[in-house]
């Protein structure tokens, strides 16, 4: 299952973070208080916790999404 967050914050990290934009978690608890994301360089970096807020995507969104993922890892 993936889990999402909506960036709320990008102060400091305005050129790799995009307010408002829906991220996706690559790891979390990795090290307190931070939490693993792709940011806009398509990199995976840590950033602070406090910048996102989790959200849940409908079921069918959420769907989508990993078929295109799995696709794309298959394909890679």
């Amino acid at each position: 299952m993936f889990k999402f967050l909506i960036c709320i914050d990008n102060k400091g990290y305005e050129v790799s973070l995009e307010k408002w934009k829906i991220y996706p978690v690559i790891k979390e608890k990795e090290i307190p208080g931070y939490v693993r994301i792709i940011d806009e360089s398509g990199e995976d970096y840590l950033y602070p916790e406090k910048y996102f807020l989790p959200i849940e995507l409908p079921a069918s969104l959420l769907k989508k999404i990993e078929q295109e993922y799995l696709e794309k890892i298959k394909n890679a």
